[in-house]
């Protein structure tokens, strides 16, 4: 099988990997595109010590179970033991024995096929093409936000980080009518939001301790700490970005100022392919590139470079 191989920090292509074999409970999966996040890219770095295929962001078709071959497919990335309280409770994605596809103790969607439980996996309608159905996981994840904390359509919401996830969330937030502002540094981000008439600002515009709710998805401390600085007293910090290592906070500012914050990761799958059935949202518009497999380790190039959209690897 053809793949993308991690392994000291060292990503490499490789024809030589062997084909998943399902167990008990889970599908056999061909993998028809992946998309590049900043994780894959922090992993590259030693974010994680992961050894083994890379990519969790895919689209692909099952060719098991058989009634179901060729039926196109999403995938949570998730797999908690299913044994704990935590994943009684259907909160899995906290199970401290969890696995993580491409992430976590479990190889990933960069090659030909993968493995995955079926009840991770999440049918594709027919009316939304691949290099939509591509984006689910990450659109997932700017759901989780309106989740854990809906904006109302008279608060104002600011996004520090106008990449990838940022427009995604940028999309997401749109719709609930919120004064949604987003700081936005590069121009090709800045056109990006012009196109859905969502107004952006740079970093030195932003006044400071003015947003009702601030959602950080930089990747960077720098971002978090814009961010602190932004938010009003009594106002909510969403965190989005798993930064890796320590990262000093204000406790004193958070109390004082009484501001909540919110950690928010992976989100329900389901809502993001009705959104994306509906025509609602166009996270088509943030790619840039599109490479075989094979071309992987330029792809993973192209995608580390500051201000690239998104980098899509097709089978």
């Amino acid at each position: 099988m053809q793949g993308l191989w991690l392994a000291q920090q060292q990503l490499r292509w490789r024809d030589d990997l062997p084909n998943p074999q399902p167990a008990p409970g889970e599908a056999l999966v061909r993998v028809r595109m992946v998309g590049i996040c900043a994780t894959d890219l922090h992993l590259c770095r030693g974010y994680y010590p992961f050894t083994g295929i890379l990519g969790h962001e895919f689209v692909g078709e099952l060719v098991t179970p058989a009634a179901r071959a060729g039926q196109r497919v999403v995938g949570e990335i998730n797999l908690g033991c299913g044994q704990c309280e935590l994943c009684r409770q259907g909160l899995g994605k906290h199970c401290a024995q969890r696995r993580v596809l491409g992430i976590k103790n479990y190889p990933g969607a960069c090659a030909q096929y993968l493995c995955l439980p079926l009840e991770n996996l999440h049918p594709v309608p027919d009316a939304v093409p691949d290099t939509q159905a591509v984006f689910t996981e990450p659109l997932a994840a700017a759901l989780e936000i309106l989740q854990q904390q809906m904006p109302t359509p008279q608060q104002r919401v600011l996004i520090i980080g106008a990449g990838k996830l940022g427009q995604l969330i940028a999309q997401v937030l749109r719709l609930t009518g919120c004064d949604l502002q987003v700081c936005a540094r590069y121009p090709q981000q800045q056109a990006l939001l012009q196109r859905l008439g969502i107004p952006s600002l740079t970093e030195t515009a932003l006044p400071q301790r003015h947003w009702d709710m601030v959602i950080e998805a930089t990747g960077a401390p720098a971002g978090l700490a814009l961010a602190l600085q932004s938010v009003r007293p009594r106002g909510t910090l969403v965190v989005k970005s798993t930064f890796g290592g320590n990262v000093t906070l204000p406790l004193a500012q958070l109390v004082v100022d009484e501001i909540r914050l919110q950690g928010s990761r992976c989100g329900p799958f389901a809502p993001a392919l009705r959104l994306l059935q509906q025509g609602l949202l166009h996270p088509e518009w943030l790619i840039s590139h599109q490479l075989p497999l094979a071309q992987g380790e330029t792809a993973f190039a192209l995608a580390a470079q500051p201000g690239v959209g998104k980098v899509l690897l097709q089978l």
